[in-house]
């Protein structure tokens, strides 16, 4: 049967060394650092992390000016630990977990907040908030081998001055149970990335500002905020 449309070409992100990785899905944790959960108004002790995605086609490079979505005056940032997922599975117990994962990258997940806190007031779905074109800007991917996820800082800098600290073990639920968690719901397949969370800190940006993310012992990642999109 001949395609109607021209298909688009697949979504694809620089591994360190050379390659690339085809981006299959984007899977979010939320409130996976106490800190954030609290500054957000939720309470980490009782409400667990969870998921919401978003569409390969989010993902922008490190050194891209991303465009300033419409429809929002409060474009924020989150810093990320981003899992790129190398081996399908479901129901992946936690033992097991990491034989999964392919490498570890910077992520940003930017968010228009005004339309989330309007869709967390009316109990709707976060899609129009967070699957934003350009709204997930990824480092290159280092291969897992010698990285710990469970260790080391976290920041991000906007235009130079720190905004986000602090340490991947504050993470609530760490790589392997994120992955053996939402294992439970979707079979987990090659290509799948996983934003495991952010820090407090989130703030505005406005065009012309660079957010740089940087995680010991990963290529770092640095976009500038453009203006409107074009088209």
């Amino acid at each position: 049967m001949s395609l109607v449309l021209e298909p688009r070409p697949p979504v694809t992100t620089p591994v360190e060394g050379g390659g690339a990785f085809p981006v299959r899905r984007i899977f979010c944790v939320g409130r996976n650092y106490a800190d954030h959960a609290r500054e957000m108004g939720a309470d980490p002790d009782k409400e667990p992390p969870f998921f919401f995605t978003a569409w390969a086609e989010t993902i922008a490079a490190d050194g891209d000016k991303i465009a300033y979505p419409p429809a929002t005056q409060n474009y924020h940032f989150e810093a990320e630990l981003v899992v790129a997922i190398g081996k399908g599975g479901r129901d992946i117990a936690v033992s097991q977990a990491m034989d999964h994962v392919f490498g570890y990258a910077c992520g940003l997940d930017m968010t228009r907040r005004d339309l989330q806190a309007e869709a967390k007031k009316q109990g709707r779905p976060w899609d129009v908030a967070k699957n934003v074109e350009q709204s997930k800007p990824l480092g290159p991917i280092r291969r897992a081998d010698g990285f710990d996820p469970a260790r080391g800082r976290i920041t991000l800098s906007l235009n130079g001055e720190t905004r986000q600290e602090a340490s991947l073990s504050d993470m609530i639920w760490p790589v392997a149970d994120i992955i053996a968690c939402l294992s439970g719901f979707y079979r987990v397949e090659p290509g799948d990335l996983i934003y495991t969370g952010t820090p407090a800190g989130v703030a505005a940006v406005r065009p012309g500002d660079t957010v740089r993310v940087e995680i010991e012992g990963l290529p770092t990642l640095s976009v500038t905020i453009g203006g409107p999109a074009k088209d």
